[in-house]
């Protein structure tokens, strides 16, 4: 029986190198984005099924539509990876911009864990890689203060839904993926700079999918991050804060 990989924000970046992986290990391909042009050029390219659905998860309707699409499946990879940043003070935030990212980062990933975890538990068999950042590994961002809460919520929601299954013996896998600069357009979309050099979406994705094999929870596939994150926890949390602060204002010059 042929299995599917779901993938949301799949149309680059990430999610799109993850599309391509996972056709290659032999998964069936069910890809979201709102650029369904961009979708239908990554469905040239992979030799597997592939099926399309343009979607904007900043809608309810449109998580419980994916979903629906793919209720009968059998679904055994989930990536949650739709989300973007933004950078600036805080009070000068475009307010709508900020609804949206916490509709697709938190909002959407949320829902359809639920619902894709519900469906794994009655196969007996799935795993769900939730896209977080190492920024939700850290108190906080200034200057990129509702992307690292995001982010936090998406990290600290992963790591209660993982000890609950490992308490059930659940065959079902949960883990978030915690990666640092990565070389893809959500720069753009933040309108930053990255002071640190980026790691391909090709490396953190192989990276990624032999962590999710380990049944790892938390994935950061950068060792400096990895060393970053385990020095921070001998920091002050106000100055982890503040050389946050520092490192944020660097990006934009604020």
């Amino acid at each position: 029986m042929k299995k599917y990989a779901v993938v949301t924000g799949a149309s680059s970046g990430i999610g799109a190198e993850f599309a391509k992986r996972l056709a290659k290990e032999g998964y069936g391909l069910v890809l979201t984005a709102r650029r369904g042009d961009r979708l239908k050029k990554i469905k040239k390219h992979v030799k597997t099924e592939c099926e399309i659905i343009t979607a904007d998860l900043t809608k309810e309707i449109e998580c419980y539509r994916l979903y629906h699409a793919v209720e009968d499946k059998p679904v055994a990879v989930w990536i949650n990876n739709a989300g973007f940043g933004d950078c600036g003070k805080f009070k000068n935030g475009e307010l709508q911009k900020e609804m949206d990212m916490l509709s697709v980062n938190v909002r959407a990933m949320h829902l359809l864990t639920k619902l894709a975890l519900r469906k794994m538990e009655r196969q007996k068999y799935g795993s769900i890689l939730n896209v977080a950042s190492c920024a939700g590994l850290m108190p906080a961002g200034p200057y990129m203060a509702s992307y690292y809460a995001t982010k936090s919520y998406v990290t600290s929601l992963t790591r209660a839904i993982a000890e609950e299954l490992r308490s059930d013996g659940s065959p079902v896998y949960i883990g978030c993926l915690c990666p640092g600069p990565v070389d893809t357009e959500f720069n753009e979309v933040a309108d930053v700079e990255f002071a640190l050099k980026g790691i391909s979406p090709s490396y953190c994705v192989r990276y990624a999918l032999k962590k999710m094999k380990q049944r790892k929870k938390v994935i950061i596939p950068s060792l400096p991050v990895r060393l970053a994150m385990i020095f921070g926890r001998f920091l002050p949390e106000e100055l982890y804060i503040r050389i946050a602060a520092h490192q944020q204002r660097r990006k934009k010059k604020l």
